[in-house]
């Protein structure tokens, strides 16, 4: 029964994607909030540590070193594991098109979103916490994009979500 949670199938995928493909500015909509969302976070975080850096605050290097470490440790189990991606598998036409093939588990942008929220979060918790739910709203838009399964949205979350727990409650 687990497995039907997070499974995805080419008819599903369709049904799912269906109402988006019917209404194309529903569909410009997930498509500019895919490049959107982690454009803005991608520009943010930097500023971020320049103004942590700027105001001397100590926690400057945590909020660098969390996120980077476990980004390429991330990276590296993901090349390791080098999971097709839902097109390659389920000969399907993705709302998302890349064409990049394979390292599809973790999603390394929910797992990026996830931990650099947790790091706001470190810092501001209000938000950090808006963007959590950030990081959710591209975990939808990364399956419904077909361009990752559910298990690779879900672990990126996951991981994002432990690796900042350690990172900054528990060091």
């Amino acid at each position: 029964m687990k497995r039907r949670l997070i499974a995805i199938t080419a008819e599903n995928y369709r049904s799912w994607t269906q109402p988006l493909r019917r209404r194309p500015r529903l569909l410009r909509g997930l498509l500019v909030l895919n490049r959107a969302l982690p454009a803005l976070l991608y520009t943010a975080y930097p500023l971020l540590l320049l103004r942590l850096f700027v105001q001397r605050d100590a926690r400057v290097m945590r909020v660098l070193l969390v996120p980077g470490i476990s980004f390429v440790l991330l990276s590296l189990i993901r090349g390791r594991i080098n999971a097709p991606r839902p097109y390659e598998v389920l000969g399907i036409e993705p709302l998302i098109h890349k064409k990049t093939r394979g390292h599809s588990f973790p999603s390394r942008h929910v797992f990026s979103f996830t931990i650099i929220a947790c790091a706001v979060w470190y810092l501001q918790p209000a938000i950090g916490a808006l963007l959590m739910a950030g990081a959710v709203v591209m975990a939808v838009i990364r399956v419904l994009g077909g361009v990752h399964f559910p298990r690779d949205v879900i672990s990126g979350l996951a991981i994002g979500i432990l690796t900042g727990v350690i990172g900054f409650v528990l060091l």
